[in-house]
């Protein structure tokens, strides 16, 4: 915007200067030229009434007397014989147009050049001779040249004094757009307390009431917002670790139940069996909330320590038992990072492929480019466009009505210990033609 001012300040006064100096100039040249037109005109009368006493007689004193007179050279025509008081001058010098209109005995005038000279010439009859006057003009030519630099002179001056008082106009007028940037940005860089000064009642001083409205009903949002994240959080944590106890009683006591299946009654076993799986989901649960919350706080520590991703992810799948249901195509990666956190992203991308899209799961391991990856893909029915940007969002189902043994934070936790070993997971999915989940290191 500042840029902008500046050349259409420089643009307008320049585009003015421009016309006054050109109407200036035509103007002078103008009157300088018909004064040239006037006393040449009037010279030429006043020689054609003394060459009667001289011609046809006397051709070369006529020329001396105009000589003498100075001012102007001459070339005489007695019939056909031309005469000249220059050398410069040849008949050839006369210009076509101005002896004919001579030629019918009037008075005329044209301008011609001659070896660089330029020249008012006025011929007129006088008897049966013809008299051509050549009146220089190089002295006013020069004085039009003169004026004509003078003035773009003063045009270019005037130009670079628009652009240097619009640039600084410039930068007064939007030195406050330029503090409420300044305060933008700061606000965007979470500065809450951030206020423009109110000055004056211009408009300029309303924008910064406003702006200053604005940025205390942001920061009464936010530390609302904030604190409510914080008790969210915190109700949380506390869920969790007051289900703690009693759950660890409830999975002893489950696998007590375990134990003594065989030996119950048909009609009994069923509920236990329900019962034994509840408990089992309300665990991973209560794991999953409680590790949630440790992230949240940031009381997550990383161990770093180099990694294989092939043979990391080829043990994942041995260990739970997933190697006869998902195909592994895996090239020896070493990487420096955590193995425990990195077994839990694996794991839960994993179990999310075999439960949502069946048989048919393929983890790869490689490199792209200068990011090492291990990409979960599957077979299943793929997910909507619409749910897939809400996909890592915490108890989120893309199918609400949908109940599995899922807690629906896994892939939330899986992007967290993500975001922790400095990497991403991305999600590319295609109705009927599966899902993959890749992430890079």
């Amino acid at each position: 915007m500042r840029r902008r001012l500046t050349i259409a300040f420089a643009l307008a006064v320049g585009l003015t200067a421009v016309a006054l100096a050109a109407g200036s100039y035509f103007v002078v040249r103008h009157n300088l030229l018909h004064d040239s037109v006037k006393s040449s005109a009037k010279q030429a009368r006043k020689n054609l009434r003394l060459a009667p006493s001289d011609l046809p007689d006397h051709p070369d004193r006529l020329l001396a007397a105009y000589k003498g007179t100075g001012g102007f050279d001459t070339v005489l025509v007695v019939g056909r014989q031309p005469y000249l008081s220059s050398f410069e001058l040849r008949l050839t010098s006369v210009p076509e147009g101005l002896r004919s209109l001579v030629g019918r005995g009037q008075l005329g005038y044209q301008r011609e050049t001659v070896s660089g000279t330029h020249y008012l010439v006025v011929g007129g009859p006088s008897g049966k001779s013809e008299l051509y006057f050549f009146f220089s003009e190089q002295g006013l030519r020069h004085e039009l040249a003169v004026l004509r630099n003078i003035l773009l002179a003063g045009g270019g001056l005037l130009v670079l004094l628009a652009a240097l008082a619009g640039a600084l106009f410039a930068r007064e007028a939007l030195r406050p757009v330029a503090r409420a940037s300044e305060a933008a940005h700061s606000l965007a860089e979470g500065l809450l307390e951030t206020r423009l000064p109110v000055e004056g009642q211009d408009e300029f001083g309303s924008w910064a009431q406003a702006f200053n409205e604005m940025a205390s009903a942001l920061e009464t949002k936010i530390s609302a917002l904030s604190a409510a994240q914080a008790r969210e959080r915190r109700f949380t944590a506390d869920v969790a670790h007051e289900l703690r106890t009693p759950l660890t009683a409830l999975v002893g006591e489950a696998s007590l139940l375990s134990e003594h299946l065989e030996r119950m009654p048909d009609q009994s076993r069923r509920p236990a069996e329900l019962l034994i799986a509840d408990v089992g989901r309300l665990r991973r649960l209560v794991e999953d909330l409680m590790e949630i919350s440790r992230l949240d706080a940031g009381a997550e520590s990383v161990q770093p320590e180099a990694v294989d991703l092939a043979s990391a992810a080829g043990g994942i799948l041995r260990a739970r038992g997933w190697n006869d249901h998902v195909r592994l195509e895996a090239e020896k990666t070493i990487v420096t990072t955590d193995p425990r956190r990195l077994e839990r992203i694996v794991t839960n991308l994993v179990g999310n492929a075999l439960e949502h899209g069946g048989d048919g799961v393929t983890v790869r391991v490689g490199r792209d480019g200068e990011h090492a990856f291990v990409e979960v893909g599957d077979r299943g029915p793929g997910i909507p466009p619409e749910h897939v940007p809400h996909l890592f969002d915490r108890f989120y189902k893309a199918d609400p009505s949908r109940s599995g043994p899922g807690s629906g934070l896994g892939l939330a936790i899986a992007q967290e210990n993500a975001r922790l070993l400095g990497g991403e997971i991305a999600v590319r999915s295609q109705p009927d033609k599966g899902t993959s989940f890749t992430f890079r290191l």
